[in-house]
């Protein structure tokens, strides 16, 4: 049971009876209640302003870890960079440049990363870090598109260097006799007195003498042209090379390949004769540059030492007609 107040009441001189009403009970609660809720807003603000709480926490060490994971990205695509800058000089300045291909300019290089912005969301960003990951991923675009230039240059450089290597192995670059077989050079290209026809005219290849049935070998990539028996030429075969390159092999016992048919430098085509118009065995060779017959000895380049060519000039000073 609550107790009862009094108070002294200094008119009457005597105790009087405290009487509290309802509204006086309300708004002493109000009051109470107002001071708690003041003091419970007083510590709720201090405590997450000087205190974190664990999910704070555990957002903020997940934020450290995605910036370093940025600053690792923005320092390995600087990197990335740097190796992209020294291969576009290599090719410029190496790659294209032994292939006949002008140089890629850098508009077309640097250029061509704008139009539809497909990244909204962090252009619109309010984010602290927005400035510097937009500058992050414009400049994975920048290196994406300097990726794709320098792949289709490397694609036609592939292209190039397939076409110029097909090109070495077709043209006739070794002498379709071995040198170890070989005993002389009869004749060399260039004006001289015909044998057997006593008139001079121009000597459209040069003659190798070997053994009889000694192999002659094609002295480029393709393919038979013509395999045939000339009155003048006895058994010879054409090769035709490709890029405007042609070989004519004279004189064979016999030819070892059929018309239409595919070879390769140093294939045995046929073997050392002395057919049509010849005094001794020996093997009339021609090289053709677009259709004109050229010296021989400008592409016996691949397969003979210094010694080698050496003797080459030894046996020509040699020289002897047999056809």
């Amino acid at each position: 049971m609550a107790k009862l107040k009094y108070y002294y009441n200094t008119h009457t001189c005597n105790y009087e009876r405290i009487r509290v009403s309802k509204m006086d009970v309300f708004l002493n609660f109000l009051g109470f209640f107002l001071l708690v809720l003041v003091f419970a807003v007083g510590i709720i603000f201090t405590l997450s302003r000087f205190y974190d709480t664990p999910k704070l926490t555990n957002l903020k060490k997940e934020r450290e870890v995605i910036i370093q994971s940025y600053q690792d990205l923005h320092k390995e695509l600087n990197a990335n960079e740097d190796h992209l800058a020294s291969l576009a000089e290599k090719d410029d300045g190496i790659y294209r440049i032994y292939f006949e291909q002008a140089p890629i300019p850098t508009s077309i290089r640097k250029g061509g990363v704008g139009g539809t912005n497909r990244r909204n969301d962090i252009y619109e960003s309010t984010n602290s870090d927005r400035e510097w990951m937009i500058g992050t991923y414009q400049k994975i675009d920048q290196l994406s598109h300097e990726i794709l230039i320098q792949e289709k240059s490397y694609n036609l450089i592939d292209e190039l260097a397939y076409d110029k290597a097909k090109m070495y192995a077709s043209i006739p670059a070794i002498q379709p006799i071995s040198i170890d077989d070989m005993t002389r050079l009869a004749s060399i290209f260039g004006m001289r007195m015909h044998p057997l026809l006593q008139f001079e005219r121009k000597h459209e290849g040069i003659d190798f003498t070997a053994p009889r049935g000694t192999p002659i070998h094609a002295s480029g990539n393709g393919y038979v042209e013509a395999a045939f028996y000339s009155t003048s030429g006895g058994y010879m075969v054409v090769i035709n090379h490709g890029y405007s390159y042609q070989t004519r092999y004279l004189h064979m016992s016999k030819f070892d390949v059929v018309k239409g048919q595919k070879v390769k430098r140093g294939d045995v085509i046929g073997y050392v004769g002395s057919t049509g118009l010849s005094r001794a065995p020996h093997l009339h060779y021609e090289v053709l540059k677009n259709g004109e017959p050229v010296n021989p000895v400008h592409y016996f380049n691949k397969n003979l030492t210094q010694e080698q060519y050496e003797l080459i000039v030894e046996l020509v000073a040699k020289q002897n007609d047999f056809d």
